[in-house]
């Protein structure tokens, strides 16, 4: 029996899940903040937050499927078991890495975006 073939296919489902589930968590309720970025213009925000989605699928997808060529021999059920939970775990860190890096980004815009205009009103 292949090994490989089972991991791959098993490792496919568990990733296609996952990043379909974070990216429509992300997608629904970041919109609060990106709309709060641009100060009410829903046309905008919407245009930003599809684009953001899209990203998101295009970065991790072309993640998962690259991790099909640093995949080794799978031998025994251990094996393809650790394998599985090894690629899942590595791809769950860097969804939650690049999830709280965009809302560093998006918490410093805002910042800087009130510092502007209380600067603006001053003068």
């Amino acid at each position: 029996m292949n090994y490989n073939i089972v991991s791959y296919c098993i490792y496919s489902l568990i990733t296609i899940f996952i990043i379909y589930k974070v990216g429509q968590l992300c997608y629904t309720n970041g919109r609060i903040f990106i709309l709060q970025l641009f100060e009410g213009d829903e046309s905008v925000t919407d245009t930003t937050n599809n684009i953001l989605l899209m990203a998101y699928y295009l970065f991790n997808i072309g993640y998962a499927v690259i991790q099909f060529s640093y995949w080794v021999t799978v031998h025994n059920l251990a094996e393809l078991i650790s394998s599985i939970a090894f690629k899942s775990g590595v791809l769950t860190i860097i969804l939650a890495v690049t999830h709280y890096c965009n809302i560093a980004t998006l918490m410093l815009l805002s910042k800087k975006k009130k510092l502007l205009s209380n600067k603006t009103y001053q003068l």
